[in-house]
């Protein structure tokens, strides 16, 4: 199943300011998640530095806003690279692709991976790296519709992304808009890489946010999952489907606590009127100050007691254990939690766990924010006896 070891898989994702945050943690935490080796590097800097992160989302203007996300931390270093070791490339979109489209180095990379015939992902603006190492031609790609002309101009075939949520594969390339496109891009990309998924029919998972939900917490459980051929329902009590959550993004950056930034959009898939439990196998609570909000309203914790009630897997994230504690389902039981959750966890009756950043006590998951995301997937997938095998 799932695991964190073994290392039977390694993939090489090249990185630089101003990547686009999903576009980098999605296969990142997803990948480990399963027990690929993912290793991150930039041809500027070494292991242990990080890179900055952007959201691009659509705020209301003619073109994507940019804003600050996570701060990233390289694995590994450039110079170390043998891209015969890895099984796959990828290559997140973002600026950067601009600055590494004209690195001569990296384009040697993308060159082995491409004459070896290995899985390439790319996303957004990443298609530029490929038509700068001149492998574009008389193939199909999609991306960011601002790459049309250059895709073109290159002898590439343009496809418009419709819908956005899909991928063009074309040989060994994958491409997508962007990162509303990943859980179609996990599929194809497991698929090159020889996994096989078993225990994943008809499961479905609800998803329970609100407006401030943790952006990784709700968006990289939700691609993942439906990566893994999941039906991944996320609803929130006050608005309808294909209305958004605005989401918060929690970073360490040297405080007593998380800064608190604003993340991208997420996009409800499901309405709440809707729901009923019977039909899903799974309910994932994310973090973030979502939990405050959705404690107040009596529905909701009927929800969760309901889901505990007919014995299906319960999940939370962070704050997420907020909701848990409400309806009753720490009592006894044993539980993640960082440092913001430990006082309610405790008065809830649970017995946190310290050297965990996952812990699955029966059919009840917890884990302590959203750096724990890969190990929490693994057990997720575990409790839900779904199989990868590669």
């Amino acid at each position: 199943m799932g695991s964190m070891g073994g290392g039977r898989k390694s993939v090489l994702m090249i990185c630089g300011d101003y990547m686009e945050d999903y576009e980098v943690i999605v296969p990142y935490q997803a990948l480990q998640a399963l027990g690929v080796r993912v290793d991150c590097v930039s041809p500027n800097k070494i292991s242990g530095d990080k890179c900055l992160t952007a959201v691009h989302d659509y705020m209301g203007y003619e073109l994507y806003t940019e804003l600050p996300g996570h701060s990233f931390t390289l694995n590994s270093n450039f110079t170390d690279v043998v891209p015969e070791s890895y099984d796959a490339l990828i290559i997140p979109g973002g600026r950067f692709t601009e600055l590494i489209s004209i690195d001569e180095k990296v384009l040697n990379v993308v060159l082995k991976f491409a004459e070896a015939g290995k899985p390439i992902g790319t996303t957004c603006h990443s298609q530029l790296i490929l038509v700068s190492a001149g492998i574009m031609k008389g193939k199909k790609c999609t991306g960011f519709p601002s790459l049309k002309p250059v895709i073109k101009l290159s002898g590439g075939f343009w496809l418009d992304p419709e819908p956005v949520t899909s991928c063009v594969l074309d040989g060994n390339i994958i491409s997508a808009i962007g990162w509303p496109a990943h859980a179609d891009y996990l599929s194809i990309l497991l698929r090159l890489m020889g996994a096989k998924i078993e225990g994943n029919q008809n499961k479905a998972v609800l998803l329970l946010c609100g407006d401030y939900v943790e952006d990784y917490e709700i968006n990289v459980p939700f691609q993942a999952l439906g990566g893994l051929g999941c039906r991944v329902d996320a609803v929130s009590p006050t608005k309808k489907k294909g209305e958004k959550c605005v989401t918060a993004i929690h970073d360490p950056e040297g405080a007593q606590v998380c800064s608190e930034k604003q993340g991208h959009n997420f996009i409800l898939n499901a309405n709440w009127d809707e729901v009923r439990v019977e039909d899903y196998d799974c309910l994932v609570i994310p973090g973030g100050r979502s939990p405050e909000f959705l404690v107040m309203d009596d529905k909701v914790v009927s929800l969760v007691k309901e889901f505990a009630e007919k014995n299906k897997v319960i999940s939370g994230i962070g704050q997420g254990k907020l909701l848990l504690a409400a309806a009753g389902l720490l009592e006894g039981k044993s539980c993640a939690s960082g440092y913001a959750m430990k006082a309610i966890v405790k008065v809830a009756g649970g017995k946190f766990v310290e050297s965990a950043e996952s812990v699955a006590h029966g059919k009840l998951l917890t884990a302590t924010g959203w750096p724990a995301l890969p190990i929490f997937i693994s057990d997720l997938i575990n409790l839900l006896g779904i199989n990868v095998v590669f």
